[in-house]
């Protein structure tokens, strides 16, 4: 009797352990979608073209992690949150649109940037995060590294204990091109890894590899080498990419020529209408360069318009920009040029109208004082008038008495 009891309750176990390892929708008889994520990247650091890349995510592989371990009792423990075996095809697919390890570190980045930040304890692997979509810094790291390692980058963690924060080192190989600022590094075993910032809502404009807020410079901080990265994985992440349809933004200034401080008319229109999207308008200025002076919202048209006043003088080019959404390519307009003359130009203009009307007037007069000449009286020619009835002499015919008297 006590054998068939004890042999009970063991299987009453063991049919609860196994329903404790079921997923609660495969009990109930259901099926749960592959979870899809969408991110927008460039083909480089200010672009003139943007894609949007899908990763569908497995239902098996992200119940794959949720079942794994999540306990961190060390910084060693950092390294087994970072997955590439996951994350093979979108590596894959990243490296079809670009050509160098500083430009697929930076898409990485935006990638990550694109997540919600949300401080987040436990931990979760690179899947869990994805799904979940928001995280930490240590979270965007681990799914940065991993896409990296996947791509064939090295690269190893930085830990700020102090701070509370993590950081990723790059082995570009050389100093980053694109980086905004010096280029901050890591040298670890004679490498030197550049620094990765993984948090970060402006992705469009956020940090590359080489970049580093001043917060996290000449403060302690720990490498941590990927040692216990994951070497295999049940499954993988598919990866889509496409690029966004393109746009145009046409650009119309009125007036060209304005003296200064006077209000200039701008308006535009981005094609395929586009509503509720931010233009931006820049003008560049003599010795200042290019300055942004207005932010445009277009209306359901997709047109836009407002007023500047310009407070410099001289040539000034203006242009209109967007940066697109996730069906469109951004645009830029056609440089339109205007001229902005100066108030003491207006003065100039009058004192020399002035002074040609006075010089008119006084050449004027002047041409009425003049003397005037008698007009010339010229004298009749002589002519000779010839009677067709009077018969004309002839010098070998003389009067007679003028040849007696010669005779005599």
């Amino acid at each position: 009797m006590k054998t068939s009891v004890l042999k009970l309750v063991c299987l009453l176990v063991v049919l609860a352990a196994v329903l404790a390892l079921m997923p609660l929708d495969s009990i109930a008889g259901q099926t749960v979608d592959d979870h899809r994520v969408s991110f927008l990247i460039f083909n480089r650091p200010e672009g003139d073209k943007t894609y949007e890349l899908t990763l569908t995510i497995p239902q098996t592989l992200y119940q794959y992690y949720t079942q794994k371990s999540h306990y961190v009792f060390s910084s060693r423990d950092f390294s087994k949150f970072v997955t590439p075996q996951a994350f093979q095809r979108v590596a894959d697919t990243l490296w079809q649109l670009y050509d160098n390890p500083e430009d697929f570190t930076n898409a990485v980045l935006t990638i990550v940037h694109q997540i919600t930040y949300e401080e987040t304890i436990p931990s979760f692997y690179p899947v869990e995060t994805l799904v979940r979509g928001k995280g930490d810094c240590d979270l965007f790291v681990y799914i940065a590294a991993s896409i990296l390692e996947a791509g064939g980058i090295n690269t190893v963690l930085i830990f700020y204990e102090e701070q509370a924060h993590m950081q990723l080192g790059v082995d570009l190989g050389h100093p980053p091109a694109d980086a905004r600022v010096e280029a901050c590094y890591v040298d670890y075993q004679n490498v030197y890894y550049y620094i990765a910032e993984c948090t970060g809502s402006a992705w469009r404009t956020g940090w590359r590899v080489g970049e580093c807020s001043t917060t996290y410079q000449n403060v302690s901080f720990q490498v941590s080498p990927l040692i216990g990265m994951e070497k295999t994985s049940i499954g993988q992440i598919s990866a889509n990419l496409r690029e966004l349809d393109s746009s145009t933004i046409n650009l119309q200034v009125s007036p060209s020529f304005m003296l200064e401080s006077t209000e200039l008319t701008i308006s535009g229109q981005i094609l395929p209408i586009t509503p509720n999207e931010n233009v931006t308008i820049r003008a560049q200025i003599p010795n200042q360069g290019w300055v942004t002076v207005a932010t445009i919202l277009t209306q359901q048209d997709g047109r836009f318009n407002c007023t500047w006043t310009p407070l410099s003088v001289g040539p000034i080019d203006l242009q209109a920009s967007w940066i697109g959404n996730s069906q469109y390519n951004g645009a830029s307009s056609n440089s339109y040029n205007i001229v902005i003359l100066p108030l003491y130009f207006v003065a100039l203009l009058i004192v020399a109208a002035v002074a040609v009307f006075m010089f008119a007037v006084l050449f004027i007069k002047l041409r009425h004082r003049r003397p005037q000449l008698p007009p010339e009286v010229s004298e009749p020619e002589s002519q000779i008038i010839t009677n067709p009835e009077i018969p004309q002499e002839t010098p070998d015919a003389m009067p007679e008495s003028f040849e007696n008297t010669a005779n005599s």
